[in-house]
């Protein structure tokens, strides 16, 4: 999400008559694009803005502008906590222009912004706001025009994209299931992804319209943790067979899909023994592909206000043992 929305924010200044710099020494204006799913990332920002303090010093006329999921805050605290930022701007002051592709045969098409879900761990609620999709027809338009173009491959762009156009009011509403069926439609378009699904709303017509040979034989279903409870105090709503029985329906449909995730290690208050259920479902779900984040806490969120503790010695140790199980014996 945050490479479509650079991809935009180029266009943005392209559109008025701005030049994409080669070197960021070379720059007149430098834009931040901040992600605030961990620590880790926000405080990358920090470093990289100290940096540039440097730069600026250099070229007094420089300007350093914040924006993406950092704005969540207060402009109060950015300003104090981060000076030397000239402008703090939403992604929607920038995002009202033709992006400018990374790729010349594959594009990012975001479907949809936010996300209604509220996982007790998670800030894009907060961060990117309620879901909004776009209308069936622009999505349409939009790959139509890219495939005139000569990109051939797309991926969209969701928090949850099979939540997608449950928010629009008109009388025949489309959902996922629909756009993916029209857009296979599309002559010249050869493949298409999408990122990413939630387990609990993958539906069956969902399922089935992935069967279609151009749609990406690669499903990201974020899991989290293979333990009930830590599922519950997460908001996640499946259980572990629950979300296993969903592996096994999609396998049936679509027998030569690959399954990736995302898993959360050392979440307020697991055990080794909880943790312990986590492996046994990796092993069982085969999984190609994890990103494996040790917890994190996040201002805003509800697990804010739970006890940060599982020390982060511990936190690595099953980030190792996940990323060892799947990530260094997989495909």
């Amino acid at each position: 999400m945050n490479v479509a929305d650079s991809e935009r924010i180029t266009g943005w200044y392209e559109s008025k008559g701005w030049k994409k710099s080669k070197s960021i020494n070379n720059a007149d204006e430098i834009v931040i694009v901040t992600c605030s799913v961990r620590q880790t990332a926000e405080d990358r920002v920090y470093g990289l803005i100290n940096n540039l303090t440097k730069l600026k010093k250099q070229k007094p006329r420089l300007k350093i502008i914040l924006t993406g999921c950092m704005l969540r805050y207060p402009l109060r605290f950015l300003k104090e906590k981060l000076p030397q930022v000239d402008d703090f701007k939403k992604i929607s002051e920038f995002t009202q222009s033709q992006p400018i592709y990374e790729s010349p045969n594959h594009a990012y098409v975001p479907i949809m912004e936010g996300c209604n879900q509220f996982c007790s761990y998670c800030v894009v609620p907060y961060a990117r706001g309620r879901e909004k999709s776009r209308p069936f027809e622009e999505i349409l338009c939009e790959v139509e025009q890219l495939v005139k173009r000569g990109f051939r491959e797309i991926t969209l762009l969701g928090q949850n994209v099979n939540s997608y156009g449950q928010d629009l009011t008109l009388k025949n509403k489309k959902n996922f299931a629909d756009l993916l069926k029209d857009l296979v439609k599309i002559k010249g378009l050869q493949k298409i992804s999408f990122l990413t699904s939630n387990p609990w709303d993958l539906t069956n017509e969902i399922i089935k319209a992935m069967k279609s040979p151009k749609i990406d034989r690669y499903l990201h279903l974020p899991v989290q943790s293979g333990d009930e409870q830590i599922l519950k105090k997460m908001k996640r709503h499946y259980t572990a067979k629950q979300y296993l029985d969903l592996l096994t329906k999609v396998r049936k449909e679509i027998p030569k899909i690959k399954i990736g995730t995302d898993i959360i290690v050392g979440f307020p208050g697991e055990t080794k023994e909880q943790f312990q259920k986590t492996v046994t479902l990796c092993q069982k779900a085969n999984f190609v592909k994890a990103y494996v984040a040790m917890y994190s806490p996040r201002w805003g969120t509800a697990a804010f206000k739970l006890k940060d503790d599982v020390p982060y010695e511990e936190k690595k140790r099953r980030w190792k043992i996940l990323d060892d199980l799947i990530n260094q014996t997989g495909e």
